[in-house]
């Protein structure tokens, strides 16, 4: 693994307690490093789950203590009761109860800003989407809009799936509704525009949550009904909001040393998939490996465009 640079961000996507193998690749970082996540990274963007770990780094618990709480707590989160079997006929298929117990037990009663006025201070940056005003917050500690919100709401509030869990507030909902559930570019953003980092003085770690293909064959599409292409645009919106974010990233932080991670997982692990934490727990031993050995992601980029004669 190459050295990082003077400034050191993170930003991580969402996908729900697929965050294990995020937490079990930083857990790899700090053993190979001999230091805590909070030592390493100044800024920190999240997204849903993403919003989770950074929020804990920010409040110091290291990446094997957060490991261990997503490994001992996704059954009680993603308990599978009747209201989970039967979410179509409900308004959610679990009460955001646990993920609320958990980071009051964890993070306690921090305000955003308590991130920003610590020694030495971190920059949390949390995106969530409000259905009253249409648009993406993002949530950091250094603005007086949500210095003193409380972690807990703006971590719940970026984590509330839409029929998954319950909007917050009856207003907020998953940052991922958006075009953020990959946050690298906020978090690149935020490192030069608005924290003054020197882009040859920085390094940003990008974190996937694992990617599935979609297994289609050939011709399968045209024999679709219309309800089956709800499950196939989905996917395409999403997986294009995610290499988009990447390929701008790219483009305009071109002295950046951008480093992007991700899995392809050999099958289809929903994001309340907490009966499948031993091959979670798998995955993210191998996203660490390549962490290690700086096997990045390939970048598509959009910037080289082969002219006409």
């Amino acid at each position: 693994m190459q050295p990082f640079r003077k400034n050191v961000a993170i930003a991580i996507d969402g996908g729900g307690i697929r965050g294990v193998i995020v937490t079990r690749a930083l857990a790899l970082l700090e053993q190979h490093l001999g230091q805590p996540v909070h030592s390493i990274f100044r800024l920190a963007a999240g997204t849903s789950t993403g919003s989770i770990i950074s929020a804990g780094i920010g409040a110091g618990l290291t990446a094997g203590q957060m490991h261990e709480l997503y490994v001992s707590l996704g059954h009680i989160i993603f308990r599978k009761t009747l209201r989970s079997r039967l979410w179509v006929l409900c308004k959610y298929r679990y009460p955001l109860d646990g993920v609320e117990a958990a980071l009051k037990q964890h993070v306690g009663d921090k305000k955003m800003g308590d991130f920003w006025s610590a020694t030495p201070p971190t920059d949390v940056v949390i995106t969530a989407y409000d259905l009253v005003e249409n648009r993406t917050r993002f949530i950091k500690p250094w603005k007086t809009e949500y210095a003193t919100w409380p972690v807990t709401r703006a971590v719940l509030a970026s984590s509330s799936v839409p029929t998954v869990f319950p909007p917050v507030e009856g207003r907020y909902v998953d940052g991922g509704v958006g075009a953020y559930a990959n946050p690298c570019y906020i978090a690149a953003y935020e490192a030069v525009n608005c924290l003054g980092w020197d882009p040859a003085e920085t390094t940003l770690l990008s974190f996937g949550t694992g990617h599935f293909p979609s297994g289609l064959k050939p011709g399968e599409a045209a024999r679709f009904w219309p309800w089956q292409w709800l499950d196939p645009l989905l996917d395409a919106f999403l997986q294009s909001a995610y290499d988009e974010q990447l390929q701008v990233v790219n483009a305009l932080f071109p002295g950046l040393d951008f480093r992007r991670f991700q899995v392809t997982l050999r099958e289809d692990i929903g994001m309340d998939a907490a009966d499948q934490m031993t091959r979670l727990v798998e995955y993210g031993d191998e996203m660490g490996q390549k962490l290690l050995n700086d096997e990045t992601e390939p970048i598509p980029d959009f910037r080289r465009v082969r002219r006409r004669p």
